[in-house]
């Protein structure tokens, strides 16, 4: 029970040195091991599902209780088929390749020696998240089949619905004879239990947050671990004068109103001035049918006369709603100078035939994903290729973009000889 946690410090430094013990033992699991404990996981939230919703409404109720908004509670529920699509998400981890173990780049070395790299874990994963339940399991199922340990502490709200999913995840880690102590979800609702995870680097090895800006960036600045995370999803789309604008004009739509709510929805459309009377109309008279509000620059609003005059803040914002900054800008220079400036590094997009424009923006741009003719929507572990994903980083070391399995891992060389020495 949480409330008899009353010494946060020493259950904190207790479960952080269960966790490294339990971390060394995953290292050394093969992948057979793992994707039994990934199979009986699965089984368990399966025979589980009745606990599991049980659990959740609880959770609901208390958030009604406490005034949580509609949209809040909505991430908190575990529906029916939010459940499928946990179960589903385990199966599909089991199916990728396990990267643990793997040798790249082994060439010989004119002393006789060989010289590689191996893939390993990165050790204990510290995951701090808000409302949603179902990242305890894709985060631990992750975790997992990339041989780490997993500290999870999830927002108070879903304490009850965490608990249990963690109950389902350790019974399917100990029918595969693996440690238990490989998941754990942290019993404590206290504050205090975030700031010792993020002090703890005698036990965490890396913090993954996943929630709102203000939690990331108090986690950012506090940290003695390193930290995996993004900030803000400040995405452009860049439709440039050589666009085919039926492309534009449907990349546009989608980028914006596909979901409003995720960080690799456009916040910002930029359109070349040679194209903006033409393809601006279209495109506001299909942005009001939707319901989104536009702010735009002095020739957007203009060429739109009901759009809201944008403000300096507006290019600098994150809405995850259906409000949309337009900006008329001269050619390709002045898109990238823009997007330098104001970008979150997260995804940016341009709309172009134009090759020579196409690779200066990829070369130029300094973002984690950047698209030509594609919608920032599919800046997504999934739509890559990756499986799961447990985030996405627009940090320049190790792990940049989607984080999936590869993401955590990292490498050490390993040397193979035959009695060399070195003279």
């Amino acid at each position: 029970m949480t409330s008899a946690i009353t010494d946060i410090a020493t259950y904190m430094t207790d479960l952080g040195q269960r966790a490294r013990i339990a971390a060394r033992k995953l290292a050394r699991a093969n992948t057979g091991q793992k994707n039994a404990a990934l199979l009986a996981i699965a089984a368990e939230l399966e025979f589980q599902r009745d606990a599991i919703t049980e659990a959740n409404q609880l959770d609901l109720q208390a958030g009604a209780k406490k005034g949580l908004d509609a949209a809040s509670l909505d991430r908190l529920e575990l529906t029916p088929a939010r459940i499928d699509a946990m179960i589903t998400g385990v199966r599909e981890i089991i199916a990728l390749p396990d990267p643990i173990g793997a040798i790249t780049d082994l060439n010989n070395r004119p002393s006789g020696i060989q010289v590689g790299r191996m893939r390993v874990p990165l050790g204990v994963i510290g995951i701090i998240y808000e409302s949603r339940p179902n990242v305890t399991v894709d985060a631990a199922a992750l975790c997992l089949k990339s041989g780490n340990a997993t500290v999870l502490r999830g927002g108070s709200e879903a304490i009850k619905s965490n608990q249990m999913l963690a109950h389902c995840i350790q019974l399917g880690l100990a029918q595969a004879e693996l440690p238990t102590d490989g998941v754990q979800v942290v019993a404590t609702t206290d504050r205090a239990a975030v700031g010792a995870m993020i002090t703890m680097p005698e036990a965490i090895d890396v913090i993954i947050p996943r929630g709102g800006k203000s939690l990331i960036e108090r986690i950012s600045q506090e940290a003695r671990v390193p930290v995996i995370k993004h900030l803000d999803g400040i995405c452009h789309v860049y439709i440039d004068a050589a666009a085919n604008l039926n492309k534009a004009f449907a990349i546009a739509m989608n980028a914006k109103t596909q979901r409003y709510g995720t960080c690799n929805t456009m916040e910002t459309l930029l359109i070349d001035a040679p194209i903006a009377a033409e393809i601006l109309p279209r495109l506001a008279i299909a942005y009001r049918e939707k319901g989104v509000e536009l702010r735009g620059c002095a020739k957007t609003c203009e060429i739109v006369p009901d759009a809201l005059a944008a403000t300096e803040a507006d290019w600098n914002t994150e809405y995850l709603a259906p409000i949309l900054s337009i900006r008329v800008v001269n050619g390709v220079d002045e898109a990238i100078a823009h997007i330098a400036r104001h970008s979150s590094a997260h995804t940016d997009a341009i709309v172009t035939e134009n090759y020579s424009h196409a690779l200066r923006f990829l070369r130029e741009v300094d973002s984690s994903s950047v698209m030509v003719n594609a919608s920032t929507r599919f800046a997504d572990g999934f739509e890559y290729g990756l499986g799961a994903e447990i985030g996405i980083s627009t940090d320049k070391f190790h792990a940049r973009g989607p984080v999936g399995l590869e993401g955590l891992t990292s490498v050490k060389f390993i040397v193979l000889g035959n009695g060399e020495v070195r003279g």
